[in-house]
């Protein structure tokens, strides 16, 4: 159950589960701050812990508004689209086939049937980039389970509103955002760093950015791109 915790203007959501560690977080569109903590923290030390990391949450909340938002896509002919970082234009194929899409110098063709509706043109597309994005990562997790010494039982590849990318530790799971079939694939190769690093650090304490520095060196830079990049049009629930 949730409880909302206020410091002057700023609310926080904050969740009591069964973890060890306290986990700030802040979500896009609009920078709203959760905080999970463990059963036993008592809401005036939670209160007390976000105070000291409010300088942050005020500049990750700068960061998201400030962000760059594509505008939202209708799946017409010669719209632009991106694929690991380039820009393509749609090309529109109507057939009385099965749909489908094809990706060839900087051109996405998406065949359809006539008439078929927005949403399910979207449906589609977004089907195409999760395959992409599980194309890819398994040579990718190989080289790096082998490199950080650690191992994924289960990776997941969805539509996720919130992050590019989560790990629960406890199953050994990761979850990557279909949309990093969007960005340059060195950003997905930095989620999926920082994925797995977290099955060595949950948290992101001064070990975890050590661990980063010493497997990933220049990751910020990684960091930096991914969050500049502009991110989908949704029309949040929250």
């Amino acid at each position: 159950m949730a409880t909302d915790l206020m410091l002057g203007d700023l609310a926080v959501e904050v969740v009591h589960k069964d973890i060890k560690n306290l986990h700030l977080s802040v979500h896009p569109p609009e920078g709203r701050v959760r905080v999970a903590a463990p059963r036993h923290l008592s809401l005036d030390a939670i209160r007390a812990f976000t105070i000291g990391k409010l300088p942050w949450i005020r500049q990750q909340q700068r960061k998201l508004q400030e962000q760059e938002r594509e505008t939202p896509r209708e799946y017409l002919h010669r719209e632009s689209h991106y694929v690991w970082g380039q820009r393509c234009l749609l090309e529109v194929v109507e057939q009385d086939v099965a749909p489908s899409v094809g990706w060839r110098h900087h051109r996405l063709t998406l065949t359809v049937r006539s008439g078929m509706a927005t949403e399910r043109r979207a449906e589609v597309l977004e089907a195409w980039y999760r395959g992409q994005v599980r194309e890819v990562v398994p040579s990718i997790k190989a080289e790096w389970e082998r490199r950080i010494g650690v191992h994924a039982r289960r990776l997941f590849v969805q539509r996720m509103k919130t992050r590019w990318g989560s790990c629960n530790p406890a199953t050994h799971t990761i979850r990557l955002n279909t949309d990093l079939a969007k960005k340059p694939r060195e950003c997905l190769e930095y989620i999926l760093v920082h994925e797995l690093v977290h099955l060595l650090e949950p948290t992101h304490n001064a070990r975890f950015v050590a661990l980063m520095d010493s497997f990933l060196p220049g990751w910020t830079h990684r960091r930096d791109l991914l969050n500049s990049l502009p991110v989908r049009h949704v029309d949040w629930a929250y």
